[in-house]
């Protein structure tokens, strides 16, 4: 009698061990459980990559009340953010100083903790390689990571810019395979393109339309109750593919049309007329005109790159992108074309390329960030070198030349200081980026040679027996 009531006992233990399982796994994949949790701020959120993309959408969602971690393999960035000193300056300080105040947020280098997080938004680089083709080693490292730590009703989504395909070819299989779980079973899966504009005043993260697609019904409404926290509107798509289009879309349109202006710009420049007062002229029409500005090439982490996410996709379903590869062959040739008119600048003041000093203004990809990333300064640079001519920078916003992925000859290269002295030395100066922080009436009373690639001297005239030239 007393085995049988033992074995009861251990029975009744098995089935109550069984129902709390089922009880839980139906917790995992119940979608309304997972949106009460974000409706009550319960809801953590992880953040893989914490630099001009993750660092914003931390704030974005912390500012929301939900609860963050952040992870990052540079120690150097999880230790600023637990102290609050900024490493991204137009971020500024007051949010790092409210984000390493707060019990909701914390940052870490250690992975496993991983398990922590209800979504891990993955923002890591989607750079291209010497052949001018994707490298995605560090989103395939990234979700190889998520996938050994991966447990169940863990949403996962995508940021970085791609080519179509990337989370159904590439990411869902790996999460699959390291974890043992299905998508749509087991976890869930979305991607959701990141819009920053760094430095720009009028947008900031929570201002901007989202964009999600996913893998699953059930998923894409688990990823759009996670973005309306926090952001003003989502823009739901019928798949992860679409969504990866839509992104790579948005910055093939300015590529195109930054390489028009371009064009225009070395066209009429040979005609005598001034294309930035063509644009502003045209600017005014009040339908079926946007006004794009030319420049002495392209540089930030999209749209240099982006394109080519495409047209190397493209040749898999044998179609050529030849609209695109033309843009980006005018983009790519811009910084030579400076250097031809900085060759003709110097000829007017009887001076050579080779031997002269040459300052460059503005190591940032765009005005008024610390923004290096595919900057065209740094080609501007190498090909000032190749002709033999003794090259420095000058940038309040980037005092040194920091290690990068690429151009290392030039790292610890330190800005020139802000000063008649210094800067009337140099035999000519090429403005490369319109930060405004520069007293351009001031450059002009310094300088007798300025090549001038942003139209930042408009309405300053040289001093005596000096020249502006438009590049």
């Amino acid at each position: 009698m007393e085995w049988v009531e033992n074995n009861y006992l251990y029975q009744s233990d098995e089935i109550t061990e069984s129902l709390n399982y089922l009880s839980n796994s139906f917790q995992f994949m119940n979608i309304e459980f997972f949106i009460s949790q974000i409706e009550e701020k319960q809801y953590k959120i992880g953040i893989i990559g914490l630099g001009y993309v993750g660092l914003p959408l931390m704030w974005t969602f912390h500012q929301k009340g939900m609860p963050v971690i952040g992870y990052d393999i540079d120690s150097q960035k999880t230790e600023n953010l637990k102290k609050g000193i900024p490493y991204i300056k137009h971020l500024g300080k007051d949010m790092m100083q409210v984000l390493a105040g707060s019990d909701r947020c914390d940052a870490t280098t250690d992975f496993s903790r991983l398990t922590e997080a209800d979504a891990i938004l993955m923002c890591v680089p989607t750079p291209l390689d010497h052949h001018r083709e994707p490298d995605m080693s560090y989103v395939e490292q990234t979700t190889r990571t998520i996938g050994k730590h991966l447990r169940e009703g863990q949403l996962v989504i995508l940021e970085s810019t791609t080519y179509p395909g990337t989370t159904q070819e590439l990411i869902i299989p790996l999460l699959e395979e390291l974890s043992g779980l299905t998508s749509g079973k087991g976890f869930y899966v979305a991607y959701s393109p990141e819009r920053e504009d760094p430095g720009n005043a009028d947008f900031n993260t929570a201002g901007i339309p989202k964009v999600v697609g996913a893998h699953g019904e059930d998923a894409l409404k688990l990823a759009q109750a996670l973005y309306d926290t926090a952001i003003v509107e989502t823009v739901p798509v019928s798949n992860t593919k679409t969504a990866e289009a839509v992104k790579l879309t948005e910055n093939i349109f300015r590529s195109v049309n930054i390489a028009l202006v371009n064009e225009l710009k070395v066209v009429y420049e040979s005609m005598g007329i001034d294309v930035h007062e063509v644009l502003d002229a045209a600017d005014t029409k009040p339908f079926g005109f946007m006004k794009f500005t030319p420049g002495p090439g392209l540089g930030g982490h999209c749209i240099p790159i982006d394109p080519f996410y495409l047209t190397w996709k493209a040749r898999e379903f044998e179609k050529h992108t030849r609209f695109i590869e033309l843009a980006g062959e005018i983009n790519t040739t811009m910084p030579i074309y400076v250097i031809d008119r900085t060759i003709q600048a110097l000829n007017v003041h009887k001076k050579a390329m080779n031997g002269a000093k040459v300052l460059v203004i503005g190591l940032a990809y765009k005005p008024d960030v610390d923004d290096m990333r595919e900057s065209p300064t740094f080609k501007l640079f190498d090909l000032l070198k190749g002709y033999g001519a003794e090259v420095s920078y000058y940038d309040s916003y980037i005092p040194v030349v920091l290690p990068t992925r690429e151009h290392e000859e030039w790292i610890g290269t330190q800005s020139v200081t802000w000063n008649r002295e210094t800067i009337s030395s140099f035999d000519a100066v090429i403005i490369s980026t319109n930060h405004s922080d520069i007293d351009y009436g001031q450059l002009a009373e310094w300088s007798d040679c300025i090549i001038d690639t942003r139209n930042a001297m408009k309405g300053i005239e040289p001093k005596a027996g000096g020249h502006i030239f438009k590049a």
